[in-house]
């Protein structure tokens, strides 16, 4: 059954793929108007879209605002969501609102991909890469990574000097500050819904000269940020 919070999910991923693939579409594509974009730019894009996820997200059903499924993990793990039916409802729902945003920003960018000849500034804008290929740094890096958001997180939420309705703001520096001093590596995902619905939607449109999605990557920025949630679950656990 389909609920609110569901909802909330979706629209929240939906809006922060979008804005956040849309960023780095505008810098990596030809012929935009970012076309050649600096880091800073893909990073701040990527901090604001997450704040507008949130925004969205906990106006429209959801109290939550996970958009993430490490973070829906790390919350069952320490009693914030209880039970695995709603862990599995909202993972759903953000991999179903993270695809969805992945089409848009192909649609948005729809004559771009025919004039873009490298296909892997193509599959930069759904999904992520490492910039050394070494899979266990790579999810070590993904894993620290997600350790700084999820624990960062739930010291925001638990503060006295900071309020629910800053919250999405912080939440949003935050992943902008997690990019520019920890994204070099891999690009962070820190979500696995982030990179695995979009890396299905590269898989699946009908984009010009795309090249691989390189699945053999794929498990990485799965693992990874799973693998950091329960670190960071545990240590707050363990400290509080």
């Amino acid at each position: 059954m389909w609920t609110d919070v569901m909802t909330g999910e979706f629209l929240g991923t939906t809006l922060m793929i979008l804005l956040g693939g849309g960023v780095v579409a505008n810098a990596m594509l030809r012929k935009t108007k970012g076309t050649g974009s600096s880091w800073l730019m893909i990073n701040a894009g990527w901090g604001f879209a997450v704040m507008v996820g949130v925004l969205v997200s906990t106006s429209t059903g959801s109290p939550y605002g996970d958009l993430n499924p490490a973070v829906t993990l790390a919350k069952y793990l320490l009693g914030v969501h209880a039970s695995v039916l709603e862990v599995a409802r909202m993972m759903l729902a953000e991999m179903l609102g993270c695809f969805t945003g992945a089409v848009l920003v192909w649609a948005a960018y729809y004559p771009h991909w025919k004039v873009t000849r490298d296909p892997l500034r193509k599959r930069a804008v759904f999904c992520t890469d490492p910039a050394v290929d070494s899979r266990l740094a790579n999810v070590v890096s993904e894993a620290i990574a997600t350790v700084v958001l999820v624990f960062a997180i739930g010291s925001m939420v638990n503060s006295e000097l900071i309020t629910d309705r800053v919250l999405p703001y912080l939440i949003g520096a935050l992943v902008w500050a997690i990019g520019l001093s920890l994204g070099g590596p891999t690009g962070n995902a820190m979500n696995p819904a982030r990179d695995l619905a979009p890396r299905v939607a590269h898989w699946l449109l009908p984009i010009p000269g795309k090249g691989s999605s390189d699945w053999g990557y794929a498990w990485v920025p799965i693992a990874g940020p799973l693998l950091g949630a329960a670190v960071a679950a545990g240590l707050r656990w363990v400290l509080f």
